[in-house]
């Protein structure tokens, strides 16, 4: 499998509202730049995710379409999604090929099902284990939506939380990823019922023929994919029915890969010294920031 070209994150001083508002002083609300591309896709551009600081704590949200913009994400822009890698009752992963209707990574393979928990009650959480539980929850959610899956085929019990993981990866020269993204395991023999507009084709394998997968120069695959798969998941996998509880419920956040904050961003931090707002911006919305590191502001 090719190296991953993302780069190592430095950790930086977790933002203000304030301060994450003067770096989108011209942010796009418009539908420019989703000319040409699906009607439906671009209706869930406008689905509202949970923006964060760098250590996951939720400061605010904004759209999809904000959050995946590389002009923003660029900036520092940085949200919550989910991986969840779903397993037969012969160890097999169910991989799918994303549709070539998607915005970001069109045609590409990847895990079982990767999104979003939304800012909604039941998806967001303002510590860990709630957090865990909305994005099983939003698991179930996209699941069904994607694959057809019923919520009773994986029940949130099921799922087991590993970790996080921070990653920024670009998808072409306008759209991208920056998240922190919660990996969920659950095995379970599944009904598979693939929305189209989602989802071009699934496959079940086993870990060596997804090592032999990576070898075929005419597949591609999502970054936030490749990352997991060179660091742990073939450890997770080989523990799966037994010894996956060392690997579970994981409290730091892995930095994987994702880019360096840039240095306007650690300025702005610097001089922002009022860290308990409530500000709104066309597009996005920022809470007042009470996570750690707030005190230094």
């Amino acid at each position: 499998m090719a190296a991953s070209t993302t780069t190592a994150i430095t950790q930086q001083a977790a933002p203000s509202a304030e301060a994450i508002l003067r770096l989108f002083p011209d942010i796009d609300t418009s539908s420019a730049g989703l000319e040409g591309h699906d009607e439906e896709q671009i209706r869930l551009m406008d689905e509202v995710c949970i923006v964060l600081d760098n250590d996951d704590n939720p400061i605010g949200t904004a759209s999809k379409k904000l959050c995946h913009l590389m002009t923003n994400i660029d900036k520092g822009l940085l949200h919550r999604a989910f991986s969840v890698f779903l397993f037969d009752d012969q160890n097999r992963l169910l991989l799918q090929q994303r549709a070539s209707e998607k915005i970001t990574f069109p045609d590409m393979w990847t895990n079982t099902c990767c999104s979003h928990p939304l800012s909604i009650p039941s998806e967001t959480g303002s510590n860990l284990p709630d957090s865990i539980e909305g994005a099983k929850r939003a698991a179930q959610r996209k699941l069904d939506h994607e694959l057809g899956i019923k919520k009773e085929e994986v029940p949130i019990e099921k799922f087991r939380f590993l970790t996080r993981i921070h990653y920024k990866a670009p998808s072409d020269g306008k759209w991208g990823e920056h998240e922190i993204d919660y990996i969920l395991f659950i095995k379970a023999n599944v009904g598979l019922h693939p929305n189209r507009n989602e989802v071009r084709d699934t496959k079940y394998v086993s870990a060596e023929e997804l090592k032999e997968l990576f070898k075929d120069p005419q597949l591609k695959f999502t970054p936030w994919f490749k990352l997991i798969c060179e660091s742990m998941l073939f450890e997770w996998w080989e523990n799966l029915d037994s010894g996956l509880e060392k690997y579970t419920n994981e409290q730091e956040i892995r930095r994987l890969g994702a880019a360096p904050m840039t240095a306007t961003y650690s300025v702005l931090v610097a001089e922002d010294k009022t860290p308990n707002l409530q500000l709104r911006h066309p597009g996005l919305w920022l809470s007042g920031y009470h996570g750690p590191g707030s005190d230094a502001l």
